[in-house]
Formats: C-alpha cells, sequence, structure tokens
C-alpha cells in the first residue's frame, strides 16, 4: 500500500518532483578508472623510474628524495599497507607492505633491508610496458602484462608485472598491488 501511494504521488506531482530535483542540482559523482587513467599510471611509474635512477647517479640523497616523492604520489601507502612483491626479493623480506620497505628496494640503504641495493638505482634509460589484460572494475583496475627496462649499456630486462591501482577520494590512481618477477626460464 504505501509503494502504490509513493507511484501516485510520483506521477501526479511532476512538477513538484523537477522542483526537488533541481534543487539538489545534477552533479554526478563517477569514480570509475579509465583505461586512459591505467596507461597515463603506468607512463609516469615508467618515468619516475628512470628518474630516480638519473638522481642516484648525481647523489643517493637525491635519489632518495624522488623515491620518497614517487612512493608518496604513485603508491596508495596513504590507504593502508601496499601488496608490493619487488622483483629481485626473497625470505622473510620478500613483500613489502610498507612505504620503508619500498624505499628499501627501490635505493638501499636500510638496515633493517640488507639485501637491498637499490633495484632502480641500475643506470636505467628506457621504460616500456605491454599489457596482456587490463580489468577495470569502478574504482579498481588491474593489469598484467611485461615492463621492458633498458639500462646505460643496452642491456633489455624484462619483467612480469601486475599493478593494482584504486581511485583514492582526490580521484588520483594509487598502486596498491604491485608484484613483479622475472619471467620463468626453464632449464634443459
Amino acid at each position: 500500500m504505501i509503494v502504490a501511494s509513493c507511484l501516485i504521488i510520483g506521477f501526479t506531482l511532476p512538477a513538484q518532483a523537477k522542483k526537488a530535483s533541481s534543487a539538489f542540482g545534477s552533479t554526478v559523482q563517477n569514480s570509475n578508472i579509465t583505461e586512459a587513467e591505467v596507461q597515463a599510471a603506468q607512463e609516469a611509474w615508467g618515468k619516475a623510474l628512470i628518474q630516480i635512477s638519473k638522481d642516484g647517479e648525481k647523489s643517493n640523497q637525491k635519489a632518495r628524495e624522488t623515491a620518497i616523492a614517487v612512493l608518496d604520489g604513485a603508491y596508495g601507502y596513504n590507504l593502508g599497507p601496499v601488496l608490493f612483491k619487488p622483483t629481485l626479493t626473497f625470505g622473510d623480506k620478500t613483500f613489502r607492505t610498507t612505504k620503508e620497505g619500498a624505499l628499501a628496494y627501490f635505493v638501499g640503504g636500510d638496515p633493517n633491508f640488507p639485501n637491498d641495493t637499490g633495484f632502480a638505482l641500475r643506470g636505467w634509460e628506457k621504460y616500456e610496458y605491454k599489457n596482456a589484460a587490463v580489468y577495470i572494475n569502478g574504482d579498481m583496475a588491474l593489469t598484467m602484462g611485461n615492463v621492458m627496462l633498458t639500462d646505460k649499456s643496452g642491456k633489455v630486462t624484462t619483467v612480469d608485472k601486475t599493478w593494482g591501482f584504486k581511485k583514492d577520494a582526490q580521484g588520483k590512481l594509487r598502486i596498491v598491488l604491485h608484484h613483479s618477477s622475472l619471467p620463468f626460464s626453464p632449464t634443459k
């Protein structure tokens, strides 16, 4: 009976309904991620890695400052733990759910992560990515594919890469999942 009354009111008072909707405006909040945003985030990550590498040639402190800015700007440590599995980690320090662990991986120099020598300090000069697939669901996006990094000697390192992105309250994509590993190479 209540539903029928609402329907009748809805159809018998269209002028009032129009006034009510205009009083609230027609603001639409859409936090869906687009593929273009995902690609822009992947491009930005590569440029940032190369910048950390270049800054490392000047000084470790400069590289560290750049890496901190990248972690603050691109990763979602401000949202909670980030599921980060760097390429060259092992043992009980494999996973880096904290900003400090990620920073140690990128630039080294942290006694809590003694095996980290600074992946971002390897003289990277070129970055490209090739997605096998991109999955987008609202304010979350996942990618899987390869990243190719070229160092100053021209050597190319290919890594298997999975990223998870979350759009934050300010509309910025944040990396909340970053899994990187070397491709499997069977022995004969």
